[in-house]
């Protein structure tokens, strides 16, 4: 005998069943977090749904809120992309290697892998920013903007949009190309008379003559 869906005790069975369900499954998943049943080691793969689960809700936050970004018009810019690959050179290939970079003990402890940026651009140019500036949670991707300005965030943007067609050749000369030290490209980004972050501002020498006009 099935259920008579226009029938009010029909539609209050249901809820009941629905609720009790959900009962059970905030259950069990309290459970399994209390008892410590999970494996958090990052050399225990998460099971095939959580991954999805965990990947759909990492591209569709990043997705939303860069919907609004506009990337600079100068992106291709050689002195733009110079600095990018002086930034990523020393900042993210460690992670997310280059063209004819061996994987690292740090890439291969990651989990989950970092993307391999060299090998394709899965993400536009505002999601990248803002991945860049914001970091993603439990991935190990730091949220660079607290220590780097815009500009020089687009500067990374720039080159990690030039990766996928780089020999390794190319790579190379890309990164002779950039600033001679990762001092020198903060000081660069910043604006005049303004401090980076973590970067120190000589104070200013007193005046050797008070009170004369120069």
């Amino acid at each position: 005998m099935g259920w008579d869906l226009r029938h009010p005790r029909t539609h209050l069975g249901i809820v009941v069943v629905l609720g009790a369900a959900a009962l059970l499954a905030a259950m069990a998943v309290g459970l399994t977090i209390g008892l410590g049943l999970y494996n958090i080691g990052a050399d225990a793969p998460h099971t095939r749904p959580v991954y999805k689960v965990l990947q759909t809700l990492r591209d569709r936050s990043i997705s939303v809120r860069a919907a609004d970004i506009k990337p600079p018009a100068n992106l291709g810019d050689p002195k733009r992309i110079a600095s990018g690959a002086g930034l990523y050179t020393e900042m993210c290939s460690g992670c997310h290697l280059a063209p004819g970079l061996e994987k690292t003990e740090m890439s291969q402890g990651l989990y989950p892998q970092a993307p391999e940026l060299w090998q394709s651009v899965d993400l536009t140019a505002g999601e990248q920013f803002w991945a860049i500036k914001h970091g993603i949670k439990m991935t190990a991707m730091p949220a660079w903007g607290r220590t780097h300005n815009d500009e020089l965030i687009w500067d990374m943007v720039a080159f990690v949009r030039q990766l996928p067609t780089m020999s390794p050749a190319q790579y190379q000369a890309a990164i002779k190309s950039a600033p001679a030290d990762h001092d020198e490209m903060m000081k660069e980004g910043g604006m005049p008379g303004m401090a980076m972050p973590g970067m120190t501002m000589a104070p200013k020498e007193p005046d050797a003559h008070p009170g004369h006009d120069h």
